[in-house]
């Protein structure tokens, strides 16, 4: 029902900023909330940050909040996550994810992208 397919990663120094973008294929974007989340070598994925279908009800994992920010432009099927003031603890493979309701969660998500390598040199 949903395709994903991330982009934006890349190297960067520490206090650079990029913007992931994940773009959505199909009907059901609209009305799904979206997350990201980043999986580094050796660790488990953890979450990033979600946001509900209509563009509300945002929230962050703490070691991103104030830095990073998800939005949404649903007319383009498409998700961000603007990275600022990048950590070189921030190096992992970020992934986006949808899920089957509108309510942003950070767990159970149905579908997900192949993710986007980010990397932050100190």
């Amino acid at each position: 029902q949903v395709q994903l397919v991330e982009s934006g990663g890349g190297l960067v120094q520490a206090g650079g900023s990029l913007r992931l973008s994940c773009v959505a294929s199909g009907r059901t974007f609209s009305s799904s909330a979206m997350g990201w989340f980043r999986q580094a070598p050796g660790k488990e994925r953890e979450f990033v940050a979600t946001i509900g279908a209509r563009g509300g009800g945002t929230y962050y994992a703490d070691s991103v909040k104030d830095r990073f920010t998800v939005v949404r432009d649903n007319a383009k099927n498409t998700v961000y996550l603007q990275m600022n003031n990048l950590k070189p603890e921030d190096t992992a493979v970020y992934y986006c994810a949808a899920s089957r309701f509108a309510t942003p969660v950070k767990v159970g998500y149905s579908y997900w992208g192949q993710g986007t390598q980010v990397i932050v040199s100190s």
